[in-house]
């Protein structure tokens, strides 16, 4: 069986823009900025930056040479800096911001550097609305484990990865693809992976024509001899890769399309499945990580390895090793008989099939769902949605809203209230339950014997589990 390309992943980067020039990074401590930082002092860059939180990643790039400040006012500029990037964190009025435009620097957004890294390398960008880091994150541990040395930067901490981000010896550079800004309109990936189009960043998007328009331009960036890989059975992903010339590669579950995988069966929530190219069986999956869902994610991940020129039979193999993303049923523990889990779902499709999931691997007397809604813009616009996917749950406790972006306006529109008055009014137990202290009291009061607590959002709620499971 032929692959999609030339081979490619095992060739070193070519020759890069960036070798000799000065670049400096505002912001530089988080996953996605140290990889690229990483990835260019690699590429022969002189890297500088600066982070008031630093960490572990902050310390390697000083340790591997990197000048970098905890401070941002700009005392590592100079008009010698060729091109400073900075994060979207970072406000206009920020000194160092404010010190780089005094000096008439170049400046560009992280996911304009993203961008022109990946230009120098074989892209495989991973797009969606949700699923987007343990997608990637498959396909980055699956090229390891079959010879390739990829780059990579991910939106969550893969265990096995040893973080989130890493830069490799070999061509083929694996990254997440947000829609948010638009940013993946800056990528220019050879493989484009679309796992699912929904409502979403609604505080940004009018609608979800608009959404289903954008992906539909970062579709077409692909160059007409690369390849998209796509939910076959996503209305959305259909719509926005109508007509498009570039090869579309389409996936799918119990049913014929180009890659296509059906149930074998289920163990302890972990699924099996027999993957098919093209009508032919090339492998069975046999996953680690529960939910029908990551059998979806992994199939995908095979055609992306497939994409890049790895045996099939042997990305297969490699998939079915592959443990998890932080933050994604990650189990934090027990406590007085109750199994912990935390989990980074934030849209209400991902909230039903992880509840489901976990009631498949767990199977739990009580399932406790402590939800803590991510934006109040998003909370509001997708209100009705979010009151309907804790249908699984036995009982569902809702902490204030976690404020991300929103205006002032925004933030009096909605409540966490209203969203536990809205699960209530679809017959399931909820409560609102404002702060953490008033959560772990509760849980620690009506915990019981084979229990599952879970967690979930996108924001601080893991400190729940933490406080919980860190008592003797």
């Amino acid at each position: 069986m032929e692959a999609a390309f030339p081979k490619t992943r095992m060739d070193s980067p070519a020759a890069s823009q960036f070798r000799g020039k000065r670049v400096h990074f505002i912001g530089v401590g988080g996953s996605g900025m140290s990889g690229l930082a990483r990835m260019l002092m690699d590429a022969g860059a002189i890297v500088s930056g600066s982070e008031p939180r630093p960490g572990p990643q902050t310390f390697e790039l000083i340790r591997r040479g990197a000048k970098i400040s905890r401070d941002q006012i700009g005392e590592l500029l100079s008009n010698e800096i060729d091109l400073v990037v900075r994060t979207a964190a970072v406000p206009d009025n920020n000194g160092e911001m404010v010190a780089a435009n005094a000096l008439r620097l170049k400046i560009v957004k992280y996911a304009q550097m993203l961008g022109m890294v990946m230009g120098e390398r074989f892209g495989v960008a991973v797009a969606g609305t949700h699923g987007k880091s343990t997608t990637s994150a498959m396909i980055a541990f699956a090229l390891r484990e079959c010879g390739a040395d990829p780059s990579f930067v991910i939106g969550g901490t893969a265990p096995q990865l040893g973080g989130s981000s890493h830069s490799g010896s070999g061509r083929t550079f694996v990254a997440e693809a947000c829609e948010f800004d638009r940013s993946f309109h800056n990528l220019r990936p050879k493989v484009a992976l679309i796992t699912n189009v929904e409502s979403d960043h609604l505080d940004y998007y009018k609608d979800i024509d608009e959404i289903v328009g954008s992906f539909r331009d970062f579709a077409g960036r692909v160059p007409s001899d690369g390849v998209i890989i796509a939910n076959g059975k996503d209305r959305h992903v259909t719509q926005a890769l109508s007509g498009l010339l570039t090869r579309v590669e389409m996936v799918g579950m119990e049913q014929e399309y180009i890659w296509s995988t059906r149930i074998l069966g289920i163990d302890n929530g972990c699924y099996r499945g027999e993957v098919s190219y093209r009508n032919r069986p090339v492998g069975t999956l046999h996953l680690a990580i529960a939910g029908e869902h990551n059998l979806m994610n992994a199939t995908m991940a095979a055609a992306a390895c497939f994409a890049c020129e790895i045996d099939i039979g042997d990305a297969i193999a490699a998939l079915s090793r592959f443990e998890g993303v932080d933050r994604r049923m990650t189990v934090m523990g027990r406590y007085h008989g109750a199994t912990v889990v935390d989990d980074y779902g934030h849209h209400p499709t991902v909230i039903r099939t992880t509840l489901k999931a976990l009631r498949e691997r767990f199977d739990p007397r009580r399932l406790i769902c402590i939800f803590q809604p991510h934006q109040h813009s998003r909370t509001r616009s997708l209100l009705e949605d979010f009151a309907a996917s804790f249908v699984l749950a036995d009982e569902t406790i809702v902490p204030d809203i976690f404020f991300v972006r929103d205006s002032e306006a925004e933030r009096q529109r909605v409540t966490s209230a209203d969203l536990v008055d809205r699960v209530k009014a679809n017959g399931q137990k909820a409560m609102h339950l404002a702060s953490f202290g008033q959560i772990v009291e509760y849980l620690k009061t009506n915990a019981r014997e084979d229990d599952l607590i879970v967690t979930m959002g996108a924001g601080n709620i893991w400190e729940i589990g933490r406080d919980l499971t860190g008592e003797v």
